[in-house]
């Protein structure tokens, strides 16, 4: 029996974190990652209610022991049988972390305070945990790795290099762009966001590095821009000119589906997702 394809969505609340769970608990087991187990307890119940299968587990991504720890859990409990047999292959890895907000002159800033929105975007301390639970699962080798912004559930979309895995479902690693608010921080700085837009800047500077390093061998890495207010319980008190103002959070969701599907004939790298009422 082939491995059985998983998810791992790190950054779940409410909003678009558990919109982005629910799509991808469609097709696979999802793993939900917050700091606070109370922002996914309730996407992990109504998941698993439904027929779908969803596990929660404390991690902060800015914290390296954090991050080794979940995913330490994860290979245990579902990349390796008891027995050392592989049982679980990940197909989709979302980095959908908004921490480090902060607007503040700079000037006032504490360290700590620019420290921290470094840390929650641009030094993703997710990535070298990651990456070993895809070596642990046979998916990183000499020649493959694969990275991009959702998982595959159509056939051939996989980029194993291995013929008897054609059939398998290929790996997308997604950097989300930006808080529920229109700042576009990774594209452009705006007075007193200094430190959201250096870890923004940075997120994005990686996705495209990465994209450059590995897109040769057939590594699909993607970043979302999202430019505007999404529609979530903390923007519920936005009012609009426009009731269809804000973006949906299943739309953002949907549009990280179709990333994933793109075949690697056809992958985009980077998209802009915003209201048609959004300056830009």
């Amino acid at each position: 029996m082939p491995p059985k394809p998983f998810a791992i969505i790190a950054g779940v609340g409410a909003g678009t974190g558990a919109a982005v769970a629910r799509k991808f608990a469609a097709a696979y087991p999802v793993i939900l990652l917050a700091r606070n187990p109370a922002n996914y307890e309730a996407v992990v119940s109504e998941i698993n209610q439904s027929g779908g299968a969803a596990t929660g587990i404390i991690a902060d991504v800015s914290d390296e022991e954090s991050v080794k720890k979940a995913f330490l859990k994860i290979e245990e409990t579902y990349v390796k049988g008891k027995d050392g047999s592989e049982q679980g292959r990940l197909a989709a890895a979302v980095f959908n972390v908004g921490g480090g907000f902060i607007r503040k002159p700079f000037l006032e800033l504490s360290t700590e305070e620019f420290e921290g929105g470094f840390k929650s975007n641009g030094y993703v301390s997710l990535l070298e945990p990651l990456l070993v639970t895809l070596e642990s699962s046979n998916q990183i080798g000499v020649q493959q790795l694969d990275i991009s912004t959702s998982s595959t559930s159509l056939p051939g979309r996989h980029l194993e290099l291995n013929p008897v895995l054609e059939q398998t479902r290929g790996l997308s690693i997604l950097s989300f762009h930006s808080p529920p608010i229109a700042l576009y921080p990774s594209i452009r700085g705006s007075a007193q966001t200094s430190a959201f837009a250096t870890g923004k800047f940075a997120l994005r500077a990686l996705t495209q590095s990465l994209g450059k390093e590995f897109g040769p061998q057939g590594v699909h890495v993607a970043h979302a821009i999202i430019d505007g207010v999404i529609d979530i319980p903390r923007t519920k008190g936005y009012v609009f000119e426009k009731e269809d103002a804000k973006i949906s959070a299943d739309a953002i969701a949907d549009a990280y589906w179709y990333l994933h599907t793109q075949p690697r004939t056809a992958f985009s790298n980077e998209i802009d997702i915003r209201p048609y009422v959004e300056k830009w």
